[in-house]
């Protein structure tokens, strides 16, 4: 048996820290490997330097968008290492949607998805008959005060782009050029700030759990999050005082729920590990299919893995979370992932907060938005 000790990073929820713990529990017991766990606040874990933590650990937890930056600072290894073709294959075959595809950059794989997401739709089914399907319900309801949308940086961006792709539209992931056409920004805009006349203003200060949180008490009149991250925690009978159901995005275009911005986390292996192939086998396992539907969905993960997403048990534990949202995430659309990127989705989610607060003039806005994404590639 190995004497080898691990080191993690991950986030800091239940859905990204608690699967990691129990797996790694049942990887010792197999292995004799030992794998401790630190967690970083989602704000920092959509912003922290990657090749800082990977000076510190053997394992982190990223999310996709950060891999240009990754790979041209050389702080990751690749998993896609020729011994690995079939276990590769199968992963893929599996994805749900793009995630397993949105870690491959510049010819390799910089993470394996082990925790799927995009925006979906949450609704409480005791204030509701149904989700609403189509953005004009949306709207009929948020003018009702049933609605809120989180839209803290780096949500309002991600609105933004569900919006885009979900009207035919979609916003460039590759560049030099710009981001949208103007017309079609300017669209997206007014749809997005419609929806901001008609809600709480404080949603510019919520991400997705403070949106949670707000919907599962008991008083509250919100009935309806139209484009969220989905956490499959408030699915579950007592985890608040409401259960929320989860959804497919209502469709504002004419080709379904498609389009939403692809979230979710992959697991990564440091280039400055002492130990990467003991590391690597780790990664492996906990993105399987037979650990993803098991111990993983046990512990309150999200999988990343479709056997997971079509399996019964997880379904019927969590109010079929992952059949009613699987067309949306089948139907994500993949963000840019180029070295400048995460500084832009900051400078843009904080241009889109500023329209929405003060106005202005709608071509303008799209103009900085191109602008700033144009300079992202310099």
């Amino acid at each position: 048996m190995s004497a080898v000790t691990l080191k993690g990073m991950t986030w800091s929820h239940p859905r990204g820290y608690d699967p990691m713990v129990a797996c790694s529990a049942i990887w010792k017991e197999k292995t004799g490997v030992d794998i401790a766990w630190d967690k970083r606040s989602l704000q920092d874990f959509e912003s922290f330097p990657v090749d800082e933590l990977a000076a510190r650990y053997d394992l982190v937890v990223i999310d996709h968008p950060h891999v240009g930056q990754i790979t041209d600072e050389n702080c990751l290894i690749p998993l896609d290492t020729p011994h690995r073709d079939a276990d590769l294959a199968a992963l893929g075959a599996a994805s749900v949607g793009g995630s397993f595809e949105s870690y491959r950059w510049d010819g390799h794989l910089w993470a394996l998805p082990i925790d799927a997401a995009a925006q979906v739709q949450a609704w409480r089914p005791d204030l509701l008959d149904g989700p609403a399907t189509t953005w004009d319900a949306v709207m009929t309801l948020a003018r009702s005060g049933a609605v809120l949308c989180p839209l803290r940086p780096p949500h309002s961006l991600m609105v933004f782009y569900t919006l885009a792709a979900n009207l035919g539209t979609p916003c460039a992931n590759t560049g030099p050029g710009d981001l949208i056409a103007v017309e079609n920004g300017r669209r997206v805009l007014g749809m997005m700030r419609a929806l901001f006349a008609a809600i709480d203003p404080a949603c510019l200060t919520m991400d997705p759990i403070d949106v949670f949180e707000e919907m599962t008490q008991s008083a509250s009149t919100v009935a309806c999050a139209p484009l969220i991250y989905g956490y499959i925690g408030y699915g579950l009978d007592g985890f608040r005082e409401k259960v929320l159901a989860f959804a497919d995005i209502p469709v504002a275009g004419h080709d379904g729920p498609v389009g939403s911005a692809v979230g979710g986390t992959g697991i990564a292996v440091s280039a400055r590990s002492a130990h990467p192939a003991e590391a690597s086998d780790f990664a492996y396992w906990i993105a399987s299919g037979d650990v993803q539907r098991g111990p993983y969905a046990a512990a309150g993960g999200q999988p990343g893995h479709a056997a997971a997403w079509e399996d019964e048990a997880v379904n019927a534990a969590t109010g079929s979370f992952y059949r009613n949202t699987r067309a949306t995430l089948e139907g994500g659309w993949v963000r840019p992932r180029h070295h400048g990127y995460m500084a832009f989705q900051q400078a843009a989610s904080d241009r889109l907060n500023q329209a929405l607060q003060d106005g202005g003039d709608d071509d303008v806005v799209i103009a900085d938005l191109n602008s700033a994404f144009r300079g992202s590639f310099r």
